[in-house]
């Protein structure tokens, strides 16, 4: 039914789900202590809830063993999680969508990470949060892909470089 509204909301009427048809619902980086380093949430959610979904999901993922599978069931979404070095990137998706394309997801912003930072470790999203989400930004917009070109992306960060530059120079003087 995405895209379409239900016969109830043509009616005039609620839709019976609430939630948008975004294809990743959030994204979530932490570290294997279980340090929150990174969120995004494409769904509006209280911050309660958020917080709640976080510390469940970094416990669950945490305890698995690395040989199993990088995809589980939780609640009514599908957890698709990847670890990289000491960080672990962990994606919800609906139900229908599919998990190798988000484990692509996941790769390609670790690429686009890895060409910005040149080999990107946690002390890199720590010290340059800002920069981290707007690469993510750039790539992924309403948690759907925004753009699959990696030279686009970093072509797209590095004008907002170059534009940061010049205000700063400018309003030094």
């Amino acid at each position: 039914d995405r895209g379409f509204p239900s016969t109830s909301a043509a009616a005039g009427q609620a839709p019976p789900h609430q939630r948008p048809a975004a294809a990743m619902q959030f994204m979530l980086l932490f570290s294997r202590q279980g340090k929150l380093r990174l969120q995004k949430w494409y769904v509006p959610l209280s911050d309660k809830e958020k917080k709640k979904i976080t510390r469940e999901l970094v416990q669950t993922v945490l305890a698995r063993k690395p040989k199993m599978c990088s995809f589980l069931e939780w609640r009514d979404l599908k957890i698709v999680y990847k670890r990289y070095a000491s960080l672990y990137f962990c994606c919800a998706i609906e139900d229908q969508d599919n998990e190798l394309i988000t484990l692509e997801i996941i790769h390609r912003y670790v690429e686009l990470l890895d060409k910005y930072f040149g080999s990107v470790c946690e002390l890199d999203i720590i010290f340059n949060f800002e920069k981290a989400y707007f690469i993510l930004d750039e790539f992924l917009l309403g948690g759907e892909v925004q753009e699959t070109s990696k030279k686009n992306v970093l072509k797209a960060i590095e004008q907002a470089d170059l534009l940061q530059e010049v205000s700063l120079e400018f309003s030094r003087h």
